[in-house]
């Protein structure tokens, strides 16, 4: 699986501790694999994000995606629960 960022995650991702970012590289890299999904707690978005996806990252923090295709992923936000704002 292939992941693209939108200018907006890593801009977020560059502001979080480097232990944080470590883990969120963790986490992307289990993104790769469908199998983790469950894992990470993958779930369809409703409302104004009805297209997006989220996954978390440990309790806090969750990353915001979208499926470009079967095989494409872009990371659109990364953050606490004000992301959705």
């Amino acid at each position: 699986m292939e992941i693209s960022y939108k200018a907006t995650f890593i801009k977020q991702y560059n502001k979080l501790d480097k232990g944080l970012q470590e883990e969120v590289l963790e986490k992307i890299e289990l993104l790769k694999d469908k199998n983790n999904h469950t894992l990470l707690k993958v779930h369809k978005l409703h409302g104004r994000f009805k297209e997006n996806y989220s996954f978390y990252v440990n309790y806090k923090i969750r990353i915001v995606f979208v499926w470009e295709n079967s095989e494409e992923v872009i990371l659109l936000a990364i953050g606490d629960h004000d992301i959705y704002k």
